[in-house]
């Protein structure tokens, strides 16, 4: 069943979210207000693993929920990047690290019923030291995690966002920790 939109009128905008109150209607008749979160760019992250180091993960605390907790290197898309580009430049500014043969896993809508934010997931096979972060306000430290210690961080509920916690999920799903190639999940009937 499909909702109609009558409308949609912002409450706020930034360059960062917005919030729209929409006027719908669901199929029985039944009319109200829904809000809908808006974002501007879509957000990339990328999972870099090494053979011989294991995973380049952060550690960061975040204001907003209060927890710390391993992630990926993640950000924004800005404007005129491709999101592949984006998860490059995001996994060298945070990391100082450059990614190598980076490749999409695959995108999915976090928050489908209130938002329509869209998170794009990468894999890199490697990466080569370039520098120090060069936004070194994003994390507390960058370090290589062995696969079978991230493994175990995930367990002990030590990787807490989404966008994280998807993708490293993806990654022991589809075997691409023992070296199996970059694919997406088997053909469905």
């Amino acid at each position: 069943m499909r909702w109609t939109v009558h409308g949609e009128r912002a409450l706020y905008s930034s360059p960062w979210v917005n919030l729209h109150l929409s006027d719908v209607e669901l199929p029985d008749g039944h009319r109200f207000e829904h809000h809908v979160v808006r974002m501007p760019h879509p957000a990339v992250g990328t999972v870099v693993h090494d053979r011989g180091r294991g995973v380049l993960l952060l550690y960061r605390h975040r204001f907003i929920s209060d927890v710390w907790s391993w992630e990926i290197p993640a950000g924004r898309v800005e404007a005129g990047e491709s999101w592949e580009q984006a998860a490059g430049r995001e996994t060298l500014e945070e990391t100082g690290w450059a990614p190598r043969g980076l490749r999409e896993l695959t995108a999915y809508r976090y928050a489908i019923g209130t938002c329509d934010g869209t998170f794009a997931l990468y894999f890199a096979d490697g990466a080569d030291p370039v520098g120090a972060p060069t936004d070194p306000a994003e994390s507390e430290r960058v370090v290589w995690v062995p696969v079978e210690e991230v493994r175990s961080l995930i367990a002990r509920g030590e990787v807490v966002d989404g966008l994280s916690l998807s993708a490293l999920l993806w990654c022991f799903t589809f075997g691409l920790f023992e070296g199996a190639s970059v694919h997406g999940p088997p053909e469905g009937p």
